[in-house]
């Protein structure tokens, strides 16, 4: 234990794609899928207990990762604020599981499952690779915040609609230009918008600041696509069906 929450962590740092980062997203993955194959098997009690559980653990672990960086010297307002979209998340996911909030729910699915894959495919870790806190709390957190979105899709019956899209990535956008605000008044990278993160990410593929900010609003709006798709097509095929059903 002594190692666990140390500052300075002796077990090496994070590394990319190696047998713990990929039994991690496996971890992840598993869970997901149990959700959807026993989704019609949840009693109302333990879908109470399921979105309350949830939303414990998000915030838990968010706090437990503010009182790390705070005991260990590293706790500043450049970089601790709770303004990047995961951090953003873990706090609306953990409303949305409790209050059942759908205008939430539109945000979680579509805008964050996305962010949160990325930071599950590419951790800021740093040099904190396993067994180190921050190892286990990069991967609860974001892991949390898919699970969280795809418990109430699959579970509690939630969609998407069309005009979800438009919606989240107008309002994404508006909270874009608040925090570039914030980040031009205090010299932070809130949101990577200010210049690339340090850590590998996709944005290491993309072009130099600011050339990559339309580029990410169109790979934002990828995703949506992409993550609304499912229930496109879903409702192409009822829309089918109903049509052959009509027909003399």
């Amino acid at each position: 234990m002594e190692y666990f929450f140390a500052k300075e962590h002796p077990y090496g740092p994070f590394v990319l794609f190696d047998a713990r980062h990929l039994t991690a997203i496996g971890i992840i993955i598993l869970i997901n899928l149990l959700i959807i194959i026993f989704r019609k098997r949840f009693s109302p009690r333990l879908k109470t207990a399921m979105r309350w559980g949830m939303a414990a653990i998000l915030i838990i672990d968010e706090i437990g990762w503010h009182a790390w960086n705070f005991t260990t010297g590293q706790w500043n307002i450049q970089t601790m604020l709770p303004l990047h979209l995961c951090s953003v998340f873990v706090f609306l996911n953990s409303a949305m599981l409790i209050l059942r909030n759908y205008s939430i729910y539109e945000f979680a699915y579509l805008l964050g499952i996305s962010g949160a894959l990325q930071a599950v495919l590419t951790p800021d870790a740093g040099q904190y690779g396993f067994p180190h806190f921050r190892f286990f709390q990069v991967f609860i957190s974001h892991g949390f915040i898919i699970t969280s979105a795809i418990y109430m899709t699959a579970v509690e019956g939630f969609r998407p609609t069309w005009k979800s899209i438009p919606r989240v990535l107008g309002w994404s956008a508006v909270y874009a230009a608040v925090v570039e605000v914030i980040n031009f008044s205090i010299g932070s990278n809130y949101l990577f918008i200010a210049r690339k993160p340090e850590t590998a990410s996709v944005l290491d593929v993309l072009p130099a600041w600011p050339w990559y900010l339309p580029i990410i609003f169109l790979f934002a709006l990828a995703c949506c696509f992409i993550l609304y798709l499912p229930f496109a097509i879903s409702d192409w095929r009822s829309r089918a069906v109903q049509t052959a059903d009509t027909e003399p």
